[in-house]
């Protein structure tokens, strides 16, 4: 299994991916789910990976290899959106039939989002099928995998006016609770915050095992949580 997450607010949009792999108990690998398109001054697009890594990995391949009439010739996200969403069911044509004998599931999801110059950022979940939808004010971001134990707080936090730096903090609150919840979900997270208007990545960062701010924010998130618990009142019997 695997956690992504990014939100898209009004500075910008932030993104969120674990890095563990696992085919069993005994095979456990660290594979990086985030994939970074930049070309500075005139766009940057970030895709988000889950599912079955071997078609993510040759849809991101094939994406990168037809660089003349892919992601960095684009004219907007949409179009970019749509080229994701038709090398993914290109790869699926290719491959699902032999996976799908062994029965094994061959499909991935894509949150893709960024800016391309001359155009507001945006954002999308590709789905497994190809086809997408866009982040709205009401809904401002996608998750794909194991999302039900990180999507509280994303539900109360989040809003279209939440600052990067927040909207940040709470994609690393959000993996915190996926993290204690499930196994399959594992370190070191890739953080990406892509800035309105910049046109090229500038704040990125890998969290580690024992990353000394990870530890101190879910020591005071944990914290905080036992203290506003401790001032609920008693049940009215």
């Amino acid at each position: 299994m695997t956690y992504c997450v990014a939100a898209a607010v009004a500075e910008g949009i932030v993104f969120a991916s674990d890095s563990r792999t696992t085919a069993g108990v005994d095979d456990v690998a660290v594979f990086s789910k985030m994939h970074v398109f930049e070309m500075p001054g005139e766009r940057v697009v970030i895709a988000l990976s889950a599912g079955n890594l071997a078609t993510s990995q040759s849809v991101m391949a094939l994406l990168r290899s037809r660089d003349a009439q892919g992601v960095n010739a684009a004219a907007t996200l949409f179009d970019v959106a749509t080229l994701v969403g038709q090398t993914l069911r290109e790869v699926m044509q290719r491959d699902a039939p032999s996976l799908e004998s062994a029965k094994i599931d061959p499909g991935c999801d894509f949150i893709v989002g960024g800016q391309v110059n001359g155009e507001t950022p945006r954002l999308f979940h590709v789905y497994a099928q190809g086809n997408f939808i866009e982040a709205t004010p009401d809904t401002p971001y996608f998750q794909l995998g194991e999302t039900k134990y990180g999507k509280p707080i994303l539900e109360r936090i989040l809003t279209r006016d939440t600052t990067l730096d927040d909207a940040a903090k709470c994609l690393l609150v959000s993996f915190d609770a996926t993290l204690r919840s499930d196994l399959s979900v594992g370190m070191p997270i890739d953080l990406l915050a892509y800035e309105k208007g910049c046109l090229r990545v500038t704040r990125r960062k890998r969290i580690a095992e024992g990353d000394e701010y990870f530890r101190e924010m879910t020591r005071s998130w944990a914290g905080g949580l036992r203290q506003a618990f401790a001032g609920l009142s008693n049940v009215n019997w």
